[in-house]
């Protein structure tokens, strides 16, 4: 990409914009798709030695998908919503025309790979352009990113710290100009967890709103979602991605109106829950609890009606663990031990804990899931929204999977916050809304009932919009 002409204060300032920013000027010609593809692939170039946040990345197949898109703009005939946009995708996600690596060492690499995944496809209809796949653990088991297949993916304001995970590629893209729009996977807090620690905007929406082909083993705790800038482009972007597609058999029907149209009112008169430590089941680290409690204020500021409220359940960790132990044993269980052993070791351990669960373990975990599922629903009767710090910490060092010294196994023991609503299968989000004491990001979660991923958005949107939410830019890279 050295011979990349796009360089200088112009080239930066393109690559910080928003999609609907960029969209704005492709429709009045003050710049075009290929100039600011060009700004993307340089920033690209810049910070991946740093952050090790990309395993593919496509400069020409995403040059000429900008050239095409600045002819329809010059013609007044964009494609759709994210005409020329640049996008990037987790390789958890097909995208055609290469292999899907999944961050294993084990990932078949010889065929044709013709298919995109169903969100993949959606974005291309709309005429995105693609830059590359971001990196993630091995399979997505874990809440940080490293992997044998490409090393540790640094935070974007510290690169010795973690950028989180699963989705810490996609975040670190985002958060540092390489791109306005990622798509990432929430298994258990995987598009939630790298936007707390590397201070973007990330939402899991409702499970099934986003379909997802080939199904994930870990079942119905993964969902697809976006990793932006603001709320606002989370938005444009779920109008793109939540296009039908027939291979996923539990997508949900279409939604009426748009989440663009959705974003504004507010959030006068919404009925809040904060809950700052889960009724002190939770350790939340003094300056982070701080940052989120200055931003539920400014909720209530906003006109929210806020009380202190916790939705009084237990840590359901164990049936989380039943669950998702199983699913990692599923993903390799057709592999022979020679190639097993390629494996994360902190993967192969799960695996050997998932392959013992009898199938009545699973089917107990699933009864403790039913019941969370219903105390929530009775919750979301007297309040539209829960709010909680997304994470109790802020990022900690790169390649650990647990705090240096905590005492913690494995990441479940410093996510308490996230996984939960994978196994209600809510809508939830991570707004940045300040720096802890040590500088780095700080997130706050919102959550609502199933299927009221608008009133998330909406809120978030708020948010920003009376900048409460978004933080400094990072000046490590």
């Amino acid at each position: 990409m050295s011979d990349l002409k796009a360089s200088g204060p112009r080239a930066s300032d393109l690559a910080r914009l928003t999609a609907a920013e960029l969209v704005a000027g492709y429709r009045t010609g003050e710049f075009g798709p290929v100039e600011v593809t060009e700004a993307v692939l340089a920033r690209i170039e810049q910070i991946d030695p740093v952050v090790n946040a990309f395993v593919r990345i496509l400069p020409e197949e995403a040059l000429d998908q900008a050239r095409a898109s600045e002819r329809r703009w010059q013609r007044g005939e964009p494609a759709g919503l994210l005409d020329g946009v640049p996008v990037t995708v987790k390789d958890i996600l097909l995208l055609r025309g290469a292999p899907t690596l999944r961050g294993s060492r084990t990932a078949q690499t010889q065929g044709s790979f013709p298919e995109d995944a169903p969100s993949v496809a959606r974005l291309r209809e709309h005429g995105a352009v693609f830059a590359g796949k971001t990196t993630t653990p091995e399979f997505g088991w874990k809440g940080v990113t490293d992997s044998p297949l490409s090393g540790v993916t640094g935070n974007p304001y510290d690169p010795l710290r973690t950028a989180g995970g699963s989705s810490g590629g996609s975040a670190a893209a985002v958060a540092l100009g390489c791109g306005p729009l990622s798509l990432g996977t929430d298994g258990g807090g995987s598009v939630r967890i790298p936007a707390s620690f590397s201070g973007i905007f990330a939402f899991k929406p409702t499970y099934g709103r986003v379909p997802l082909y080939p199904a994930s083993a870990f079942g119905t705790l993964a969902h697809v979602g976006p990793m932006t800038r603001d709320a606002a482009d989370a938005a444009l972007m779920m109008d793109v991605i939540c296009g039908p597609d027939a291979r996923d058999w539990s997508q949900l029907g279409p939604v009426a109106g748009g989440f663009r149209e959705q974003l504004g009112g507010g959030v006068r008169g919404l009925r809040i829950a904060y809950s700052p430590s889960f009724g002190g089941q939770v350790d939340v680290r003094p300056d982070v609890a701080a940052v989120v409690r200055r931003a539920v204020e400014q909720l209530a500021a906003l006109g929210a009606h806020v009380e202190e409220a916790d939705p009084g359940f237990a840590d359901p960790v164990a049936a989380f663990h039943t669950l998702w132990f199983s699913g990692a044993a599923r993903v390799v269980e057709h592999l022979p031990p020679e190639r097993r052993a390629l494996l994360d070791h902190g993967l192969r351990e799960i695996c050997e804990e998932g392959a013992a669960h009898s199938a009545l373990d699973y089917l107990a975990a699933v009864d403790v899931r039913m019941d969370l599922g219903r105390l929530m629903g009775a919750f979301h009767q007297d309040y539209d929204l829960l709010v909680t710090p997304t994470l109790p910490l802020t990022a900690f060092e790169a390649g650990a999977e647990v705090p240096g010294g905590s005492g913690l196994t494995r990441w479940t023991g410093w996510t308490p916050f996230t996984y939960p609503f994978n196994l209600t299968q809510q809508p939830a989000a991570s707004a940045p809304v300040g720096l802890g004491s040590d500088g780095m990001p700080v997130g706050l979660q919102l959550v609502a009932a199933r299927h009221e991923d608008a009133r998330v958005l909406r809120a978030a949107h708020a948010l920003y919009e009376a900048g409460v939410a978004g933080v400094a830019e990072s000046t490590a890279v």
